[in-house]
């Protein structure tokens, strides 16, 4: 199972590992390794008596928050085993040893879990003990657990914390007082409403194979799991939903006022607000931003709320899980005076690789008018011929093609998924697809050429990767070479027209990629069809000819394409995808004339 994989099983040994990695990638930091706490080096704090910042907890939550210690944002960070609270022993070695003597006081950001506040409470009261002056600010901003199930424990931390780090770390390099960065960092847990959501629970390295699949299975196929914790806490509800669908119930808990039991924050319409996209780490790139944009399309259209900032990547994390947290801050007065507001805040440079919010404010700031004018079309008008074909004809063949296509996806997608990436079957399939759509909404004409354009214009819209590119390029030549043949009267396309000009159109190809039969390609079904249907005119002799050559394939080595680098013997047992695809499409094609 995907999720149990790691490249260190050892949690001990991944947490110190990744503790100096933090290290590498910002020089101005160093590492107590017993104590496990990131710091920053006295020659790179240009003010040492300002306010010190220093937060943590388990580790697992990467980058937060050893890879927030830095300019503008923390003085040290301690961290604990996976999942675990650092030792109140730890707390108070960093508070006497790993933050500057002259400091005039040390603000502790420390999120809501019981482990947690036990520990950086006792290692701050022996710091206090020894004369430190140090304020405790604890974030609680999650509202997948209401006010009746989290009882006297309240609300836990969620990834609201990073914008509690920012900006207090903001602050106190701005020469401010403890008890400013603390009121402010309290300030902003009392605007902050964050709830999350996730696929599946997280696997912690070391942990047990049947552990893992204990997890997978415990939240059921097809179902995501709201209000899961970043600790693999069970959430609040289990849902069969679209995106569109989760996004709705999640903003709902964030913002409805009619849920007494979660309406933690009152944000009205029009209210200024920041967003918080987090990564729970296992989440791709790709769907992270689509999340982005249907939540910020929803605050627009359900609840006329327009974010003055939106910052999405990876801050609070839970190891490989695949889920994110949504966080809302509501912009309020900080009393603080300019230049101090929660914006100004927010926006200040941060020299720590975990804050990776790259937008200027001026950007922000500018109003982007909607730019308005033609729609820019790329196709060129096709000109007409005086080659003539019947249409109907060319429509059910065409049709008979195509479907063969559409019906064979299933067993091009599994010759793929072994000697390949997976996606032939989908990419030809999507192709049919677009252009029987077109066929439906189009009427086709007598001309060949008119008809090929239209069909290079879908190919090229609907099919991406390498096949894709060789079917555009193919289509587009065939159109080219059909209309150089136009005699300048009417005239039938005969079937030597149509054999010269796939002829022609095969030697175009033969620019733009090396492949040849013999290189298990889906130049084994076409080359064959070809150059039989040049022989005899005959469209079924030759369509018979592709499927042999697609045959063929089977035990062959590939010479090109991605399944060249796919080791193992796959390529034995099954033909080459390409080819057996577009033989299929021409066995149809033969069958429909």
């Amino acid at each position: 199972m995907a999720a149990s994989k790691h490249y260190l099983d050892d949690p001990i040994h991944a947490v110190v590992t990744s503790l100096r990695g933090v290290t590498v990638t910002n020089p101005s930091l160093l590492l107590d390794q017993v104590n496990k706490t990131v710091y920053r080096h006295p020659s790179s704090i240009d003010r040492p008596e300002n306010v010190s910042v220093v937060c943590g907890g388990g580790s697992g939550h990467e980058p937060g928050f050893a890879a927030f210690v830095g300019r503008g944002a923390l003085t040290a960070c301690v961290a604990g085993t996976v999942f675990a609270s650092p030792s109140a022993q730890q707390v108070r070695h960093c508070l006497k040893h790993r933050i500057p003597s002259e400091s005039k006081g040390t603000v502790v950001v420390v999120t809501n879990y019981t482990g947690d506040i036990l520990n950086f409470g006792m290692g701050i009261e022996k710091a206090r003990a020894m004369g430190k002056r140090v304020e405790m600010v604890v974030v609680a901003d999650d509202v997948g657990v209401g006010r009746e199930k989290g009882g006297k424990v309240g609300r836990r931390g969620l990834s609201g914390t990073a914008l509690v780090v920012k900006m207090c770390g903001a602050l106190a390099e701005a020469d401010a007082t403890m008890e400013e960065c603390a009121t402010l960092g309290r300030l902003v847990v009392n605007n902050l409403v964050s709830v999350g959501a996730s696929l599946s629970r997280v696997h912690v390295p070391g942990r047990s194979i049947q552990e893992a699949k204990e997890e997978e299975e415990r939240l059921g196929p097809g179902l995501v799991e709201i209000g899961m914790g970043i600790h693999n806490e069970p959430g609040c509800e289990k849902v069969k939903t679209d995106l569109p669908g989760l996004i709705k119930i999640m903003l709902a808990q964030l913002l409805d006022q009619n849920d007494k039991d979660r309406a933690y924050v009152k944000i009205n319409k029009g209210d200024d607000i920041a967003i918080l996209i987090n990564n729970f780490g296992g989440t791709s790139n790709l769907e992270l931003s689509a999340i982005v944009y249907e939540i910020t399309t929803q605050l627009g259209k359900d609840h006329s709320l327009k974010p003055k900032r939106v910052i999405s990547g990876t801050f609070f994390g839970s190891l490989n899980g695949p889920g994110f947290i949504i966080s809302i801050l509501k912009l309020v007065d900080t009393g603080l005076g300019p230049r101090k507001s929660m914006l100004d805040l927010l926006d200040a440079p941060a020299e720590a690789t975990g804050w990776s919010a790259s937008i200027r404010p001026e950007t922000w700031g500018k109003e982007y008018a909607e730019l308005k004018g033609k729609a820019e079309d790329d196709q060129e008008e096709a000109k007409p011929t005086n080659l003539k074909v019947n249409p109907e004809q060319f429509k059910s063949a065409l049709k008979s093609g195509l479907d063969k296509v559409i019906a064979c996806e299933a067993e091009v997608t599994r010759f793929d998924t072994i000697v390949g990436d997976g996606d032939c079957g989908v990419g030809l399939k999507r192709g049919a697809e677009g252009i029987l759509e077109m066929m439906k909404s189009t009427e086709l004409t007598d001309d060949p050429y008119l008809t090929l354009t239209k069909i290079a214009s879908i190919v090229e819209a609907t099919m991406d990767g390498t096949s894709g590119a060789l079917y555009a390029i193919f289509v587009n030549s065939l159109a080219s070479n059909i209309r150089n043949q136009d005699s300048g009267r009417p005239q039938s396309l005969t079937p030597q027209i149509w054999s010269d000009a796939l002829t022609k159109t095969l030697e175009n190809l033969g620019k733009y990629t090396p492949a040849k039969p013999g290189d298990r390609t889906l130049m084994d079904a076409l080359s064959p069809f070809v150059d039989l249907l040049g022989e005899t005119g005959d469209t079924k002799r030759a369509a018979e000819a592709a499927k042999r050559g697609a045959d063929k394939t089977k035990g062959m080595r590939a010479s090109l394409g991605r399944s060249v680098y796919v080791g193992g013997e796959g390529h034995m047992e099954v033909p080459d995808p390409g080819a057996y695809g577009l033989s299929q499409f021409l066995i149809g094609l033969a069958e429909g004339l």
